[in-house]
Formats: structure tokens, C-alpha cells, sequence
């Protein structure tokens, strides 16, 4: 069961990675500030690809985190 979980951690993690690389920046940095929050609070929704990446992120996330929590229960 925990070599299942390491497996899991590893491949979520390349995931989450290539995931983040492949998305494109939301912002040009301090001096778009007060536009984050349009994105933050889903004015600006994102499409296409770019929502493809986006749900790939989150899910990657979510079970690269609880796969490590659930392997420090075991191990």
C-alpha cells in the first residue's frame, strides 16, 4: 500500500509540474495588483485549453495532498 501511494505521490506530482508550466501567467506582476482580484473571484473565467489545465492543477493538487497525507498514516 505504500509503494501504491509513492507511485500516486509521483505521478500527481509530475502532473501538477507540467501542469503549471504549461499555463500561461495571469498577471505582469506588481503592477497589475487590483486586476487579480477579477480573475480571483471569476470575472475573468478562463477557456479552452487554458480550463483543461486549470481543473488538471486542482485535481493534481488534491490528490497529490491527500496521498501524502494518507502515506504519513502509514508508513
Amino acid at each position: 500500500m505504500t509503494t501504491f501511494m509513492i507511485v500516486l505521490m509521483i505521478l500527481s506530482s509530475f502532473a501538477l509540474i507540467i501542469s503549471i508550466l504549461l499555463s500561461p501567467a495571469k498577471t505582469q506582476g506588481m503592477g497589475a495588483i487590483e486586476g487579480g482580484a477579477q480573475t480571483l473571484f471569476g470575472k475573468k473565467k478562463a477557456r479552452g485549453i487554458y480550463a483543461v489545465l486549470e481543473k488538471i492543477t486542482i485535481g493534481s493538487a488534491v490528490v497529490f495532498m491527500l496521498s501524502a497525507f494518507v502515506y504519513s498514516i502509514l508508513s
